[in-house]
């Protein structure tokens, strides 16, 4: 008796009933993982936004704190206070206007003992605080009474809002004599963090903005206050407005949903203390893009991919159909010959089997290819997702580690009083800050794959720029440097990105030191290139990291991450050069060759 299989039609119903029910849990998984691992990665995003606007925020403070320390000690000041007199005041006044130039403080003034200004940088301005008596502000009350004094509100001439820092000046017996105060306005700051399209605001100890990106948000209590609190804040902070509350309350994990002051979406919320301030900045990074993106793209790749293996399975179930038709047909013809020929009949059952076992076979290697695709592409997605998150923290983490340091040797020269050092650690702040700007611009840039423009760069100054931030490690372990660097000698790269390459190397040549010993820096040209080398007299290499140098994660550093070359590299290659290790019998030498630059 001829056993029949189901009728092609009732096979083809069920493979489009399962499928359909496969198609559905994969988009709906796909979109679950998707929405999921873009929340965290929003979060994160605005974790390092945060950071990255704390830091320019404390740059900013930073600038001008010492500022009133220093002049509560000048001796101008202190004769201007002791008997005023109007060639005192003029130099004090012309003083006070260079100084908050070269800071950038919206103001600079000097108030006597009963608060009236004596000076002020302003005084050219039709707004000159000159004459004008401030005794009612708690920055100068606190000031005398405590020494110094901090206080963010509305100016009573200008209305604008801004952080006055005042210092206690002292006369000769030590008596409370008068108050310098500086003025810091932050309006070029807001408007950076505008134009990032991340809305942004500081709050003080009690909750009250002072600094955002949204006007109608400053002076707004994100908790309740006290009626004394109330009072005090319309009284001396804004201009007699009494303060409203905060139009939202930001969750501590998780995404909100804004309709109004910002644009309407959703923002997942970060927050980053400013220390020495009792303030904290809070920022909304805007995460509908990127959800949408991320689960577009999930829903599309599990829709093709369920498409795919549906269309294999279909050629898959046509292919059983037919061969089963043909064992069919195969079957019924050795029935009816089986009465005929015996030995034709076995003959018949025998290609039968081959033929399953052929198709078995085929079915088994078309399951292992698809295996095999589904790990190679997952492979190459990770690799290539670890290398990009790993090299932004080792790009950003050497600047920001090098401001910390040069902000508190400013303050250190501050403390005694040599403002021209202060004032070059200051200046190295700003090429540094500049330096993190062009990293974060960087990874604006990642998603629209552009790259820094290459120009003409001075070797010897991209070289002295990488020396100032590790030459105090090489003081530190004793290391002789040797330089050999022409002069006017140009390259086509970008300056702080060969910086970052020669930084990279230096710093790995005083590792491989850990102590005494001897580095040389030297440029030479060969023909139309320019040849850098950098070479220490350490250890060396170890002949199993030396063969995989500029594989990823390939390291003998025990803290290390094995990213510093291949990352170097990749910048080198950028600028259209090379960079190689050069094998010697002492130490380890590299060389970057780069286009010479006419």
């Amino acid at each position: 008796m001829i056993r029949r299989p189901l009728s092609q039609t009732t096979q083809w119903r069920l493979f489009a009933a399962v499928w359909l029910v496969v198609a559905a849990l994969a988009v709906w998984g796909a979109g679950w993982l998707a929405r999921r691992d873009a929340e965290i990665s929003v979060d994160r995003q605005a974790a390092t936004a945060a950071a990255l606007h704390g830091a320019v925020l404390r740059s900013e403070l930073e600038r001008v704190r010492a500022v009133p320390a220093v002049l509560a000690a000048d001796p101008d000041l202190a004769a201007l206070i002791a008997a005023p007199s109007d060639s005192q005041r003029d130099l004090a006044n012309a003083k006070l206007e260079t100084l908050a130039r070269e800071v950038r403080a919206a103001a600079l003034y000097v108030l006597d003992a009963d608060g009236t200004a004596l000076a002020a940088s302003n005084w050219r301005e039709a707004t000159s605080f000159v004459g004008s008596n401030y005794r009612f502000r708690p920055y100068f009350t606190d000031a005398l009474r405590d020494g110094e004094a901090d206080f963010f509100a509305l100016g009573t001439v200008s209305g604008r809002p801004g952080l006055y820092l005042s210092r206690r000046i002292d006369d000769a017996a030590g008596r409370p004599a008068g108050v310098i105060v500086a003025k810091i306005e932050f309006d070029a700051l807001e408007a950076m963090w505008r134009r990032s399209a991340e809305p942004a605001w500081v709050v003080d100890a009690s909750g009250v903005v002072l600094i955002t990106t949204v006007p109608d948000w400053r002076f707004r209590a994100m908790r309740p206050l006290t009626p004394e609190r109330r009072r005090k804040l319309a009284e001396e902070q804004t201009a007699g407005a009494a303060p409203a509350d905060f139009p939202f309350t930001p969750p501590e994990r998780g995404l909100i949903r804004l309709d109004s002051d910002v644009p309407p979406g959703r923002y997942a919320h970060a927050v980053d203390p400013i220390p020495g301030l009792d303030w904290t900045l809070h920022l909304l990074q805007p995460a509908d893009d990127v959800l949408s993106r991320a689960v577009g793209a999930a829903l599309t790749l599990a829709a093709l991919a369920t498409a795919l293996l549906a269309a294999l399975t279909g050629v898959l179930l046509r292919r059983r159909q037919r061969a089963a038709a043909r064992a069919l047909e195969e079957e019924e013809i050795r029935t009816r010959l089986e009465q005929l020929v015996g030995d034709r009949t076995a003959e018949l059952s025998a290609a039968n089997g081959r033929l399953r076992r052929e198709i078995d076979e085929r079915r088994r290697l078309e399951r292992d290819r698809q295996d095999l695709e589904d790990k190679l592409v997952q492979a190459n997605k990770l690799a290539t997702l670890g290398q990009v998150v790993a090299g932004v923290a080792h790009e950003i983490n050497q600047p920001v580690a090098a401001i910390r340091t040069h902000a508190d040797t400013a303050g250190q020269y501050l403390t005694r009083a040599d403002p021209e050092a202060a004032a070059r650690s200051l200046d190295a702040i700003g090429r540094l800050t500049e330096r993190v700007g062009a990293i974060t611009e960087e990874l604006r840039a990642f998603s629209r794959k552009t790259r820094s423009e290459v120009v003409a760069v001075d070797v010897s100054r991209a070289i002295e720029g990488a020396l100032l931030l590790i030459s105090p490690r090489l003081r530190e372990q004793r290391v002789d440097l040797h330089l050999d660097i022409p002069t006017d000698l140009l390259v086509k790269a970008e300056r702080n990105r060969l910086e970052q390459v020669v930084l990279n190397l230096l710093q790995n040549a005083a590792e491989a030191l850990n102590g005494p010993g001897r580095i040389e820096v030297t440029a030479r040209t060969e023909s139309r290139k320019v040849v850098m080398r950098i070479a220490d007299d350490g250890p060396g290499l170890s002949p199993e990291v030396r063969d995989r140098l500029f594989t990823p994660f390939t390291t003998d550093k025990p803290q290390g991450v094995g990213l510093g070359l291949v990352i170097s590299r990749d910048i080198v290659a950028g600028f259209g050069g090379e960079l190689t290790y050069e094998p010697t019998p002492v130490g380890a030498a590299f060389r970057i060759v780069l286009a010479r630059a006419k």
